[in-house]
């Protein structure tokens, strides 16, 4: 049986006011850091966004550049708008904001690019299962939370609104409250359409 704590986590939008205590933040943030890392290297970094204005800043900097992004598409304006608010309203809906990034600092360089990229593609996952334990102790304590991959999407503008140290590389923001609903069930494809067992050779 999967465990309640996965089977019944959801990404949650939408919060209630209710202040998130600073000590359930930090346990959060220990269980995120509690995460198997390539080499231990441990290449996360957060960034927890609390004040009103923080939020605000961070989310009008990246709806500029969505808004850049999409009209270099050609999309239509009301669409291109609509978006832009939506994905503000996200971001400073949650009571708390955790901004996700990688550092580069400890990994191993080498003379090629191959292995360096190999290298960048382990932070990116470790980075991506220290989100994973985040997510799953905020939903143990009782919050919701929400992973949103956008920052991908305009990391320098993430880096200036949030005054990042230079080698600190956005992947992720997570919103994190007291769930105002209970989040949209999800659907998985069935084990048997993703698994391959390996033969024994004959």
């Amino acid at each position: 049986m999967v465990p309640d704590v996965i089977r019944a986590r959801r990404s949650i939008r939408r919060y209630l006011p209710a202040k998130v205590d600073e000590e359930i933040v930090q346990t959060l943030l220990a269980a995120a850091a509690d995460a198997p890392s390539s080499h231990n290297r441990q290449p996360w970094r957060f960034v927890v966004l609390r004040p009103d204005e923080h939020k605000a800043q961070l989310a009008n900097a990246m709806g500029e550049r969505l808004r850049a992004d999409r009209t270099r598409d050609g999309d239509r304006a009301d669409v291109i708008e609509a978006d832009v608010a939506r994905s503000f309203a996200r971001i400073t809906g949650a009571p708390i904001v955790i901004a996700v990034c990688l550092t580069l600092r400890d990994v191993d360089q080498y003379p090629d690019a191959k292995r360096n990229q190999a290298e960048f593609l382990m932070a990116v996952q470790s980075t991506a299962m220290a989100v994973q334990n985040l997510l799953l102790a905020a939903h143990d304590a009782g919050l919701g939370a929400c992973w949103m991959c956008a920052p991908l999407f305009c990391p320098d503008a993430v880096s200036t609104a949030l005054a990042l140290p230079a080698d600190w590389q956005p992947q992720a923001l997570v919103t994190v409250g007291y769930p105002a609903d209970g989040g949209k069930p999800y659907q998985r494809r069935p084990l048997a359409d993703l698994v391959k067992t390996a033969e024994a050779e004959r």
